[in-house]
């Protein structure tokens, strides 16, 4: 919970591979396509690695209402292979690009924990709690994008592990 007690939500999976190479798909936004389990992505802009905190990645996106955009996405974690996330903003060709709430205060966050020699829990997050009330309600406080995060972590420990599920 955090402090307005709004749930962030979280989905953790074990992947049987070291955290720095894991860390160094989660840094990489041209691996970001092939991670996405939201269907959203369409690529990446930004070709560099994130280095840091204040660093910006930008990732061409679909939606259905808006068409193709891009989002800006700010890194506001960074510790090498073990945290990282960003809070997206409203890029080129976006609705709310030019809107003065362009940044809607939402963060996705991933922290990286070794279990064993070459094995890492991996925990997504997504935290809406910054966002309007009615945004928040409209997402069911984050849990819409569930689904999604147990296909995108599925995805990095395939990335990562070379095996499909299954395997």
């Amino acid at each position: 919970m955090d402090g307005d007690g709004s749930p962030v939500v979280r989905v953790s999976r074990r992947i049987d591979a070291p955290a720095a190479a894991i860390f160094q798909a989660l840094a990489d936004p041209t691996c970001h396509l092939a991670l996405d389990g939201s269907g959203m992505l369409r690529g990446a802009v930004t070709q560099a690695a994130v280095t840091g905190v204040g660093d910006v990645f930008v990732m061409r996106m679909y939606y259905s209402a808006h068409g193709d955009y891009e989002m800006d996405n700010h890194v506001v974690e960074y510790e090498q292979d073990r945290r990282i996330g960003w809070e997206p903003v409203a890029g080129r060709g976006h609705p709310d690009a030019d809107a003065p709430d362009a940044r809607w205060g939402h963060r996705w966050s991933y922290e990286l924990v070794p279990d064993g020699p070459g094995a890492t829990i991996v925990t997504e997050s997504y935290d809406c709690s910054r966002i309007p009330a009615d945004e928040r309600e409209s997402m069911d406080g984050g849990r819409i994008w569930i689904d999604s995060m147990h296909d995108t972590l599925r995805r990095l420990d395939e990335l990562c592990t070379g095996r499909r599920d299954g395997d």
